[in-house]
């Protein structure tokens, strides 16, 4: 139905589920090692940030 009742306390992005909400609740608490160099927006991980700075070649377009 594209409700999304579970919301982030950090930073007010909201989930359909409890564990999704969970799962990226862990992302506030990790240290974010991975920067990009085009931007300087940083990573907890390596795939996030391979993933990220597909923006800055077209491959996607950015949020």
């Amino acid at each position: 139905t594209g409700e999304r009742p579970y919301k982030c306390k950090e930073c007010e992005k909201t989930f359909s589920r409890a564990s999704s909400l969970l799962a990226h609740h862990k992302t506030h608490m990790k240290k974010k090692i991975f920067s990009c160099t085009m931007c300087r927006k940083n990573f907890s991980g390596n795939t996030a940030l391979l993933q990220h700075q597909r923006v800055h070649t077209d491959e996607r377009p950015c949020r």
